[in-house]
């Protein structure tokens, strides 16, 4: 099972080719020995990097990958797998087609992946358009963030209008560029209470305060109420 902390199978790859093809680069086999050495590494078994199941490479492989790898100034990274040209693009999808999955999405941005695959057949149905797969077509919703939305608890039109309103708004982790430029503060209440020196229960606030750059917390405390002078008194010096 795989993790977080695993590196891609384009990493993997290339470590087990250097491993298989090092030595002879490492110590490079005498005049007219390399074909011997490179069948001798055919005729092993090694560790597939993403199944873990037993794998043989043929000594034509071996033979490419070690050229390259020697000609190379980076041997490990020369022998990762090549990036697909067209990736991220979807020729099998019309402009009819994307425009449709668009509208659709405008329209039904709950609509699973598999319903929209199936108003997009109807929709084509007659028409001089090809229908794609149904892989393909939710790789496309996937790779233009149209994601499955959960419909409001109240389907009013002010809440679907809150709903797709952050879309028509840039989204930046900070607005400003230097840090202590911008500071935000607020009150969080407890969601216990506490028992202070008179004996009254009361929730305690905790004032916060975030770098808005740096995402740094500035200051923490807290308080027994929300008034100007706690936050007067948060943000004098000691």
């Amino acid at each position: 099972m795989s993790t977080e902390l695993d590196p891609p199978q384009r990493d993997r790859w290339a470590r087990l080719r250097f491993s298989i093809i090092g030595p002879l680069l490492a110590a490079p086999p005498a005049s007219g020995e390399l074909s011997a050495a490179i069948a001798a590494l055919a005729a092993k078994a090694w560790r597939h990097p993403v199944s873990g199941l037993d794998v043989r490479f043929g000594a034509s492989t071996l033979e490419r990958w070690y050229y390259t790898a020697r000609a190379a100034g980076d041997p490990v990274a020369v022998l990762r797998n090549r990036l697909r040209g067209d990736i991220g693009r979807f020729k099998s999808l019309t402009p009819a087609a994307i425009g449709c999955l668009t509208t659709q999405y405008r329209e039904h941005p709950g609509w699973t992946a598999q319903l929209h695959f199936d108003n997009l057949r109807a929709a084509l149905a007659g028409s001089d358009s090809p229908l794609s797969s149904y892989p393909t077509v939710r790789r496309f919703l996937k790779a233009q963030g149209m994601f499955r939305q959960a419909r409001p608890k109240r389907a009013t039109d002010g809440a679907l209008l809150a709903r797709d309103r952050p879309e028509q708004l840039e989204v930046r982790s900070f607005e400003v560029d230097h840090v202590s430029a911008l500071w935000h503060l607020d009150f969080h209440h407890a969601a216990r209470k506490v028992l202070t020196r008179s004996g009254a229960w009361i929730k305690p606030m905790l004032l916060g305060v975030i770098d808005d750059r740096s995402r740094l917390v500035c200051h923490l405390q807290w308080y027994l109420d929300e008034t100007a002078e706690s936050l007067v008194g948060c943000l004098r010096p000691s």
